[in-house]
């Protein structure tokens, strides 16, 4: 049985492409994506039944009107609208795998205790492509508690090289 999420992302990935609009729409759904994860509590403003679904969908409109593409933009009000805004984050990370097999690029999940600068981000890039012999786009996501190096997900793989895991690994092979 097919989950609601990947039903609402099936039916945004038909639209992109046949539009042909794929890669616009999912430059979108990944900033929509850090938003959620940077900003979990903006999912809970959009899916208060205390504020009317007309200043829900207002909302929406001034955040990412004119600034993400318009596809976007009406997916996260229809899904408001019908009552499923809790699944916006599913909704995107299917879109995101539906685009990517599309096209074979993959999204590496790249979480470090400071922003990478956009020569790190480019070498990042390059070696996990020859790793994977495929294109890679990151998206990136601050987190100090991690304290230092940084934290890649790419198809299922997690590659932890933060410092928190290190210090953890230490702390288990001196006993404490």
């Amino acid at each position: 049985m097919t989950q609601i999420y990947e039903e609402y992302a099936a039916a945004l990935f038909t639209l992109a492409a046949e539009e042909n609009v794929k890669r616009e729409v999912a430059d979108s759904v990944k900033v929509l994506k850090s938003v959620i994860l940077e900003y979990p509590m903006y999912t809970d403003l959009l899916a208060a039944p205390s504020i009317p679904l007309d200043e829900r969908s207002q909302v929406i409109e001034e955040a990412f009107g004119g600034k993400l593409h318009e596809y976007a933009v009406s997916f996260v009000k229809l899904l408001c609208e019908r009552g499923h805004i809790r699944e916006l984050g599913d909704c995107l990370d299917e879109y995101l795998k539906l685009y990517e097999a599309s096209d074979g690029t993959c999204t590496a999940e790249v979480v470090s205790a400071v922003a990478l600068t956009e020569t790190q981000r480019a070498e990042l890039t390059k070696k996990l492509q020859e790793k994977l012999s495929r294109p890679v786009e990151l998206c990136c996501k601050v987190d100090e508690s991690i304290l230092g190096g940084m934290i890649v997900s790419v198809d299922g793989m997690v590659m932890d090289g933060s410092l928190r895991r290190r210090l953890a690994d230490a702390h288990d092979i001196i006993g404490g």
